[in-house]
């Protein structure tokens, strides 16, 4: 995992616990409040809630645990894990930035390549000017590697 995973997903731990979780204790306090608890839906509500938060505590809580965290900057070479790839598709010249990254901090909306993702297997010990042939659910796509950074 990158030191930049690694921080959001202990922020995101750290805003359950401290925030997320005294928030639903308070709503499932009041909804008691409220009386019969066998039809009170706000009660019900509270607690799926409070049983989603607590178990995402204890998932971000495993992860962190085990997580070996890569600084990139001190990487050089081939594509590894943590490596910056800018890549041109070449069926379209679409230009693409990926950061290969630990499947927990994946996001492809923001360029955060999962590293068991078929692109970044095909990308691992590519160099740049390398083509790199994948298999997608689409079908076939051809990517040449333009560079590649560890920042």
């Amino acid at each position: 995992m990158t030191r930049a995973g690694h921080a959001a997903l202990d922020a995101e731990l750290k805003q359950l616990k401290s925030v997320e979780r005294p928030a639903v204790i308070r709503a499932i306090a009041e909804a008691r409040e409220h009386g019969d608890l066998s039809e009170n839906a706000e009660y019900h509500a509270a607690r799926e809630k409070q049983s989603f938060i607590e178990g995402r505590i204890k998932e971000l809580e495993s992860l962190l645990s085990l997580a070996e965290v890569i600084d990139p900057t001190k990487l050089s070479g081939s594509i590894k894990f943590g490596a910056t790839v800018e890549l041109v598709d070449e069926d379209t010249d679409e230009e693409k930035t990926y950061q290969i990254v630990g499947e927990a901090e994946a996001d492809i909306e923001k360029g955060l390549l999962n590293i068991k993702s078929p692109l970044a297997r095909a990308l691992i010990g590519k160099e740049e000017g390398d083509s790199v042939e994948v298999a997608t659910p689409g079908g076939g796509k051809s990517y040449e590697v333009l560079s590649v950074k560890y920042v």
